[in-house]
C-alpha cells in the first residue's frame, strides 16, 4: 500500500474529501486532477498536488486528454472517479488508453443515471420502492395524490427534486424541472430512516458492502454523519442489481426501511462518501485501486461491521450554510476527528 499513487478524478465533492482522508491515512499519496484553482480537497493534508484540467462539462474531451496525460507519466497506480466522472469515464474509455481505472460499462450506466430508467429497473428486478409514474403530460401530475415528490431524470446532489403538496406547486415544479432530454417522473414519499447500502462489483460479483443511516443532514440533503448498520436485505438488493448488469467498479443505492424493509429512491452509479464504510472496516477507494489494477480479491464479499458512528464536520457545516435559520443538519456532541475510542460507545469518529 505504501509506495502507491493515485489520481482523483475531481476535488470539490464531499466524496473526493473523504477518499483523499481513507487513503491519506493508508499511506497512499493522492494527487487531484480539477478544473477549479481551489477545490475543497486541495486543503485537505493529504493532497499532495493538484493538476489543472479543462473543466469536463463544457470540455470534455479537453478533460479525457489531460487526465490520461497525466496517466501517461507512470506516476499513478490508478485512476479513481470520485464524482459524475465515472460516467464520462465509461463513455471516453477509448480515449484513457493509459488509464487504469474500474468502471462499468457505458451501457450499464444508462440504466442507473436517469431516474425513470432506474425505477423502471428496480419494477424488473422486482426490488421494493415507492409507487411512481412518469409525467409525460399535465394530468399524470396527480396520478398518485398529493404530496408527492417530482423528480428530473438526471440531476444530482438534490437538485431535480421537489416536494410539492397540491396541483399547481406539481405543475411549477414540472414547468422548473422538464426539458425535452429530461424526462419528468413523479414518486410517493417513503416511510423509515434514511440509509444507503455501498458496494463494489467486479464484473457483477458482489466484493464488499456497506450499509449506513443518515445521523445528521448535510449539503443537498446528503448523510453527513452516519451510523453503520447490519441490513443484509439491502445488501442483497444490491447484488441483485450488480449481477443483472454485470456492474464494475463502485455504486450506491439509496434508500428508506422501516421495520427491516426497505423501499429504494435512487441510484448513484459510483462510489459516494466512503468514510463510514472505512472505520467500519471496508476500504471503498482501496478496493477500487486494487480492481484497476488486478491484484487479487477476496472470493466472498466483505460486509461492514455494525455499530459505528462517523461524521463529516465540513459536510454538516455546508449543510447548515445551505440551510439558513436552522440547526437541524448538526447533531450533538463536540467535534470529532478521529476514530472513536473502544471504550466510548457512541462516540463518533471523524471521517474529512
Amino acid at each position: 500500500m505504501h509506495g502507491e499513487r493515485v489520481l482523483l478524478s475531481e476535488g470539490s465533492s464531499l466524496t473526493a474529501r473523504e477518499t483523499l482522508t481513507v487513503l491519506g491515512r493508508r499511506g497512499v499519496q493522492v494527487e487531484i486532477v480539477s478544473a477549479s484553482s481551489a477545490p475543497i480537497a486541495r486543503f485537505s493534508r493529504w493532497c499532495r498536488r493538484l493538476h489543472h484540467a479543462p473543466a469536463p462539462a463544457t470540455d470534455p474531451i479537453g478533460y479525457l486528454a489531460g487526465v490520461d496525460a497525466l496517466m501517461s507519466t507512470g506516476r499513478f497506480t490508478a485512476l479513481i472517479p470520485t464524482h459524475e466522472q465515472a460516467w464520462l469515464f465509461a463513455a471516453g474509455r477509448r480515449l484513457l488508453p493509459h488509464a487504469r481505472v474500474a468502471v462499468a460499462d457505458i451501457g450499464a450506466f444508462g440504466q442507473l443515471e436517469s431516474k425513470v430508467r432506474f425505477a423502471r429497473l428496480l419494477d424488473h428486478l422486482a426490488l421494493p420502492q415507492p409507487a411512481w409514474a412518469e409525467v409525460q403530460q399535465e394530468s399524470d401530475l396527480d396520478r398518485l395524490g398529493f404530496p408527492v415528490w417530482v423528480k428530473a431524470a438526471f440531476s444530482t446532489a438534490g437538485r431535480g427534486v421537489r416536494h410539492v403538496h397540491n396541483h399547481r406547486e406539481a405543475v411549477s415544479a414540472w414547468h422548473a424541472l422538464r426539458s425535452p432530454d429530461n424526462p419528468v417522473m413523479v414518486q410517493q414519499s417513503a416511510p423509515g430512516r434514511y440509509r444507503q447500502v455501498q458496494a463494489i462489483f467486479d464484473h457483477g460479483r458482489l466484493v464488499a458492502a456497506a450499509v449506513s443511516e443518515q445521523l445528521a443532514t448535510g449539503v443537498g440533503g446528503s448523510a453527513a454523519a452516519r451510523l453503520s448498520v447490519g441490513d443484509p436485505v439491502a445488501v442483497d438488493a444490491i447484488r441483485r442489481v450488480g449481477e443483472h448488469l454485470d456492474w464494475h467498479g463502485g455504486i450506491d443505492l439509496d434508500f428508506f426501511s422501516s421495520q427491516g424493509q426497505p423501499q429504494f429512491i435512487e441510484c448513484n452509479p459510483r462510489t459516494v462518501e466512503p468514510g463510514n464504510a472505512a472505520a467500519a472496516g471496508v476500504n471503498l477507494p482501496q478496493l477500487l485501486v486494487d480492481l484497476a489494477t488486478g491484484a487479487t480479491l477476496s472470493h466472498q464479499p466483505v460486509v461492514a461491521r455494525a455499530g459505528v458512528r462517523t461524521r463529516s464536520t465540513m459536510a454538516i457545516g455546508l449543510g447548515a450554510a445551505e440551510s439558513p435559520g436552522t440547526r437541524r443538519g448538526a447533531p450533538a456532541g463536540g467535534r470529532a476527528t478521529r476514530p472513536a475510542s473502544r471504550k466510548r460507545r457512541g462516540a463518533h469518529a471523524g471521517v474529512a
